[in-house]
């Protein structure tokens, strides 16, 4: 098929302006042939996003990482059955995520982050000592970490000098890299991604994360179009790196707090990669519809209309924020008698406040674990709302209780 380059650019450019992208660029393979690598808006300079520019494609780095460990299987320097660090859990489980690891039992993101995947399996010990598996997909990027430091004893190399030696050299990836920590480690050429809120896009760094096997790699759409025109050679094996989506096609979803990413393998042949500056907040959980929308194009179909909730969400935490502010201000000036004990129910947008990291990562995540800082970047409307109800609430408490 001749891809309709134009309809491609339609299609791209109508769900960046939806969704508020500041870039995005894509990849588009069939088969071992390249079909097209364009990218689209511009970067946190200002500068066009082009099929050579620096974007980190987050968790959908885990399908390197499983490549990586299935390579030293293959030469016989990994057992995947076998259990590993003096635990239960077999590389097997942790590629599938059914290791009985979650972000419950050790939450990576809240945690102190290690600087080494040697440190990120000390400090997960007491866990893996623990760890039961039961066949129960929990996903959590500690399962990766782990399967970067199986790599290094597996191999004698440094993660990340395997990955540049034994896959992106290979595959001919001169424009990638993979990295340990975030912001520290990132390359000089990369831009900031962004964050969002109230409409406006607004480049920011990403918070400080341990990434390391799990999302740590940094690389560009035309890095991505010989990842995927090489897929079929490579022919990904019992699902370890991806996921099957329900129209059973592999894919896997990557979220920053400052971009987002996705890879999907459809039923006619088609590899897609999208990679976007923007990171992932409430109404923006990445790029899966896109991909989708780009599948439906290339099979003939006709994609849907593109239906971004980011706006209408910060709005609606806008108003709630001035209603808030409203009332408080209005209860303040007109006091009215009210028994004490009711006026303990103030506290509870104060309780909301410091609960909702945990309520979101149990909404959202399936129990992921997210920080305060990480919270706001994630939305900060939703602080900024519950902030100044908390403050307020608290204010008319107190007068209240005094008079």
């Amino acid at each position: 098929m001749i891809l309709p380059l134009g309809a491609l650019a339609l299609l791209v450019s109508s769900f960046t302006a939806d969704a508020s992208y500041p870039g995005v660029a894509v990849a588009i393979t069939r088969g071992d042939e390249v079909v097209a690598v364009r990218g689209f808006g511009h970067d946190s300079s200002g500068a066009p996003v082009t099929e050579h520019t620096k974007m980190a494609i987050a968790s959908v780095s885990k399908a390197f990482t499983a490549l990586a460990v299935r390579q030293l299987a293959d030469a016989g320097e990994i057992d995947l059955d076998r259990p590993v660090f003096d635990s239960r859990v077999t590389p097997r489980q942790l590629l599938a995520h059914t290791s009985g690891i979650s972000d419950r039992a050790l939450p990576e993101k809240s945690l102190a982050q290690p600087d080494s995947p040697a440190q990120a399996v000390d400090r997960a010990r007491d866990v893996l000592r623990e760890a039961r598996p039961d066949g129960r997909f929990r996903y959590t990027n500690t399962n990766y970490h782990l399967a970067a430091r199986l790599v290094e004893e597996a191999s004698g190399e440094e993660f990340n000098s395997y990955l540049d030696k034994h896959v992106f050299g290979p595959l001919g990836m001169t424009e990638t890299v993979a990295i340990t920590v975030t912001p520290r480690d990132l390359p000089p050429d990369y831009r900031k991604g962004h964050g969002y809120a109230y409409g406006f896009s607004v480049p920011l760094t990403e918070p400080d994360r341990f990434v390391a096997g799990s999302d740590g790699i940094v690389t560009t759409a035309a890095d991505m179009a010989k990842w995927l025109a090489a897929q079929p050679e490579l022919a990904p094996r019992d699902g370890m790196g991806w996921q099957e989506d329900p129209q059973g096609r592999l894919r896997h979803s990557g979220i920053w707090f400052t971009g987002t990413a996705g890879q999907l393998l459809t039923g006619s042949g088609y590899g897609i990669a999208v990679l976007s500056n923007s990171g992932v907040t409430l109404g923006n959980e990445g790029t899966y519809a896109l991909e989708n929308a780009i599948a439906d194009l290339l099979d003939g179909k006709a994609p849907p209309p593109p239906s971004s909730y980011r706006l209408g969400i910060d709005l609606v935490l806008a108003a709630l924020t001035v209603l808030s502010l409203g009332l408080c201000v209005r209860a303040l000036r007109r006091p009215r008698r009210f028994a004490r004990a009711w006026q303990v129910l103030r506290i509870v947008p104060l309780g909301l406040l410091l609960a909702s990291p945990a309520v979101l990562g149990l909404l959202h995540g399936g129990g992921r674990d997210i920080t305060f800082f990480q919270l706001a970047h994630y939305s900060l409307p939703l602080v900024v709302w519950l902030g100044v109800s908390s403050v307020m609430n608290i204010s008319v408490a107190v007068v209240r209780w005094r008079r």
